[in-house]
Parts: C-alpha cells; structure tokens; sequence
C-alpha cells in the first residue's frame, strides 16, 4: 500500500491548531500513539487512506499535510480578545471556521437583499471612537425600544434575548446564535475563547453569538456586537472588560462593554432599584432577573456608579466567575432541530435561504449548505417556518 509523503512539522502544527493532545488524536484515528509521533517526528508516514483521514480530523485541505512548512493564518476580522487580560494572537481552528462560514453566508445574503431590493441599514458606522456613550445609547436603545415595562413582560432571559433579537432583524441586522461549528456536535464552541462577533455591511450586518454562553450573557454579547456595529468595527470579542481592569483592553472594546451596560442596566434605573438595606448578592439577584443580564454585569455597574466598593465588586467576581464561565445553557445539542436551526442560523437569513430555493433562484443543494444541513431537511424545514 502507498505510503502519503506528508511533512512532520505540518502534522503536529495541524494536531496543536485543533487543540488535541497526542493521545486524543490517535483515538480518533484508531491508531496507537506511538504511531502518531512517528509521523510527527518524520519517522515513518501514514497511508494515503491514513493522511486523508488525518486531514479530515484535523479540519484542514489534505494539501495542507503535503506543504513543506506549516501555513501562516490569521483571521479575517480584527482580534479584539483578550485572555487573562493579555491578547495572544492565538485562534482555535472552530473559531476560524465559524467566522469563515459566516462569511461566506454574508456574502449570500447580500447579494440577495439587494436583488430584493432593501435598502441599506443606516445604523452601521453611525458613530466613531469618539462619540460620546450617551449617544450610541441613546440611539441603540430608540431603535429597540426598549423600557422597563418591556423588560417585566420578559419573564425570563430566553423570552427577553428573543425580544431583542427580534428587534434587531426589524431593523435589518441578521444575527446568529450557536454552540457549534455547523451542525458538528462534536465542535463545540468555547466560550472562554470567545464569546461573539460582528461583521459590518450596508446591507447584511451580521451579529454572531457564541450559543455555549449563558443566556444573561448572550443578551450582553448582543449588544456589545451592535455597539459594533453602529461604530462600524468589525471584530471578534470575549467581553473581557468583567475580568479585570480595563488598562489592558483595546479602546473599542472598553467602549462597547460600556455601551452594552448602560443600555442594559441604564444607571438611572438601577440607583432607583438599588437597595441599600440588603446585601450585595441579594440586590445582585433580584436586579439580574428584572435587567436579565448576568449578575457580574450588575456587580458591575453597580461598582461603576460608585453604589459598591472595589473590594465588594471583586470579592462577589470571583465568587461568581467559574459559575458564570462554565454555565452551558444552550449548545443547541438537543431539543427541536428544526426550532433551532432558525436560531443557529438566523430567522430572516433562514427564510431567505427558503425563499430562494423555492422561487428556483437558489439550487436545492446550493440552500441546504448554506444552512449546514443536507436537502432531505430543507423541504421539512420550509414547512415548518410557513415558506411552503
């Protein structure tokens, strides 16, 4: 049997960028890790029928194994992460991916609304670095529509991220929530390694919300990538202005988490609500339900506005940080697929897609990959939303 003259350093380059230990991707190969390490080290070489598996594990092109030296990638928005408050300039390959694909939908999109003639969505680039936080809130929150009275209808954090998301594709910002590359239960989204981004475009901005998150705060995700948006930065966050200090974090990003806070927890409102004869974590809990944020956010602000002291805010922080990081309320793992491929992948890009489809603009199996699914699903999926 032929032997794949593939390059060692490229293997273990492709084995380190999909974060798998040695021992994990000998398993999934089913060979024995010996083995692997012979490849890595140049010391022996797999089958062609072994490299293609191998390129198929490591979500890379098969050529990639074949290259003399590892390719240089970097991602095709800005970086605007932080972890431990330090950038790295380190992206997993599902992270790459996911921008990648929603990149590639956007592109879709675009041309397809303005085939339908929409207009442009006169938010994005609103406002620049040096506008003032009144104003982008100001604004941002006319435009949802926000008030209290919204807010107690909302009984829970599903119900008002629901809201919100609904109002924005009102406006014509198409916004995305998943816990995984396509439908790869397998490709978990980390959310310590980030937690949304958003893509600027006249006519199909795009919101993409890390599903592994919290729900309290896939709703503080939201409007920190609108904050994005009506700036016009594009960019991929992970909300790291709640971890420390803001010196260490890029000004775009200290701005959106600040734009973010007060639409969802305006400070007016919450000194009213604030009540100095309970404690801290009791006012925490009863205010996180009523602004359905997390209660770091509140913590928070309530350490912006001067109603706690630092010491307070960060004694409450890392209490409640391995809690707020490690909740997985919803991977969209299970549950109603076809309730949850809309969410995955946007209800109004969805219906598009559908709509494309149906009226013989779009082939059958041209729409079902730009849903990550397959075309035995599209037709169900159109009944189910109301297109057939």
């Amino acid at each position: 049997m032929s032997t794949a003259l593939i390059q060692a350093d490229t293997v273990k380059w492709a084995r380190q960028r999909s974060l798998l230990t040695i021992d994990a991707l000998a398993k999934k190969l089913s060979i024995k890790s010996e083995k692997l390490i012979q490849w890595e080290e140049g010391l022996s070489l797999p089958t062609f029928k072994q490299a293609q598996k191998l390129a198929k594990v490591l979500h890379i092109p098969f050529g990639y194994l074949f290259l003399q030296s590892p390719p240089v990638e970097t991602l095709p928005i800005a970086d605007l992460r932080t972890v431990s408050n330090i950038w790295t300039g380190t992206f997993s390959v599902d992270l790459r991916d996911i921008i990648f694909d929603v990149l590639r939908k956007q592109d879709w999109y675009r041309e397809y609304r303005i085939e339908q003639g929409y207009e442009t969505v006169p938010y994005i680039g609103k406002f620049s670095l040096s506008s003032s936080i009144s104003e982008i809130v100001t604004d941002i929150s006319a435009q949802l529509r926000l008030s209290p009275k919204e807010r107690e209808q909302a009984k829970t954090g599903e119900q008002f991220l629901t809201l919100l998301v609904e109002r924005c594709e009102e406006l014509g910002i198409w916004v995305m929530r998943s816990g995984k590359v396509g439908n790869n239960t397998h490709r978990v989204l980390d959310v310590d390694e980030f937690r949304g981004f958003a893509l600027c475009d006249e006519y199909a901005p795009a919101v993409f919300i890390n599903g592994s998150d919290a729900k309290a705060a896939q709703i503080f995700t939201l409007i920190h990538e609108l904050a994005h948006l009506w700036l016009g930065v594009s960019g991929v966050s992970d909300l790291g202005v709640f971890k420390e200090d803001n010196h260490n974090h890029k000004e775009i990003e200290i701005l959106c988490n600040e734009v973010a806070a007060e639409v969802l927890v305006p400070k007016i409102i919450l000194k009213k609500r604030w009540n100095e004869r309970i404690s801290l974590s009791e006012n925490v809990d009863l205010l996180a339900k009523f602004f359905k944020v997390s209660g770091i956010v509140i913590a928070r602000r309530a350490l912006d506005i001067a109603l706690i002291s630092r010491s307070d805010f960060f004694s409450y922080y890392h209490q409640q940080t391995d809690s707020w990081l490690q909740v997985k309320e919803s991977r969209f793992s299970g549950g109603d697929f076809y309730r949850n491929m809309p969410i995955a992948n946007g209800k109004q890009f969805t219906q598009a897609v559908l709509q494309s489809v149906y009226s013989q603009k779009t082939l059958m199996r041209d729409g079902a990959r730009l849903l990550g699914t397959n075309t035995e699903i599209i037709e169900k999926l159109a009944e189910r939303i109301g297109i057939l």
